[in-house]
């Protein structure tokens, strides 16, 4: 329902009666119609799949942060990962568009995908090992932590400001903002493969996700190899989180507002969590991006101040709720 009011919406609109046709269903043509089918594919359709799997990955990279290290304010956004992701594609946008990168310009749209996911990575390494030592992990050193490499990757992200051209310029400060205004056909199957491997991955490390909140101890005596599973979870984090910010750029809250209220309604089984955040993921970010597209047109709000301006608020509900929590 929130793909089809997308699909109707914007500064080109499409009323419910001739969507049928622009979508091929009716065999009606005219002047209009070719005018919505082009609309329609070539820049909506794949803007809103683009949206909905961006949302799903970094709703489920939330989902399992959440229960990787046991607390719900853990999120990519909020501990750095998503940061770490945008210094590494914003580094590859300067180096790509400079004389010393020039051979590899052709390349650049290649190279975003893997600099944001070897960025994140390495951003999830090292808050890994900061947190953990003896085999356990500190939740408080780990947001701390995420703190401090968020402020450095945002430091390297202004240095790159400073020496960037306009043009540079301008697709670095896309990534800080957040928008689906790049969205193609190309970039959305460079998504789709890496959402279809995360929902089987999430299938494997559900289980080991619940037994994992009672503790690394009662876990592996409940036959998990919790190291393991440890790597599995950060390198699904990496992948989906650096491949969804190579495409929309830095987008925060998704990630830990979408799990936590699941974990309200549906309980906090991630055999259910993890295919629900993806659904509910995708659908707050359609809808999202429907509102940025509308909103201020025929100008366009980038997708990170709405996702921001809601998800902040629910952030502070959360502290909130933990310290009253915490105080009983």
């Amino acid at each position: 329902m929130t793909a089809i009011v997308a699909l109707t919406v914007g500064a080109a609109g499409i009323p419910l009666s001739r969507l049928p046709a622009a979508l091929g269903f009716a065999s009606e043509s005219t002047a209009m119609t070719a005018r919505d089918q082009l609309v329609l594919w070539s820049i909506r359709i794949p803007r809103i799949a683009a949206a909905a799997m961006v949302g799903g990955l970094l709703a489920a990279s939330g989902a399992i942060m959440q229960g990787l290290f046991r607390n719900p304010l853990a999120d990519p956004a909020l501990v750095g990962v998503s940061s770490g992701g945008a210094l590494a594609a914003a580094g590859a946008i300067v180096f790509t568009d400079s004389r010393f990168g020039e051979a590899l310009r052709f390349l650049q749209t290649e190279l975003l995908p893997l600099a944001a996911f070897a960025g994140s990575l390495a951003t999830t390494a090292i808050l890994y090992g900061i947190s953990s030592r003896s085999g356990r992990t500190s939740i408080a050193i780990f947001l701390l932590a995420g703190v401090a490499i968020t402020a450095i990757a945002n430091a390297g992200i202004g240095l790159l400001v400073f020496i960037a051209d306009d043009r540079q310029l301008r697709d670095i400060t896309f990534w800080m903002l957040g928008s689906m205004s790049g969205a193609t056909w190309t970039k959305s199957a460079l998504l789709a493969p890496v959402l279809v491997i995360g929902l089987a991955a999430c299938a494997l490390i559900a289980r080991g996700l619940d037994l994992l909140v009672l503790g690394e101890a009662d876990a592996f005596h409940g036959g998990v190899d919790v190291e393991r599973l440890k790597r599995i979870s950060i390198v699904m984090v990496s992948a989906m989180t650096g491949v969804a910010v190579s495409i929309s750029g830095v987008i925060g809250f998704v990630g830990i507002v979408v799990p936590h209220l699941l974990r309200l309604v549906i309980g906090p089984a991630h055999r259910l969590l993890l295919p629900a955040s993806v659904l509910s993921g995708a659908i707050l970010m359609v809808g999202a991006d429907t509102l940025a597209r509308t909103i201020v047109a025929p100008a366009e709000m980038p997708i990170g101040i709405l996702t921001a301006a809601v998800g902040a608020p629910v952030f502070l509900f959360i502290l909130l709720r933990q310290r009253g929590l915490a105080a009983l």
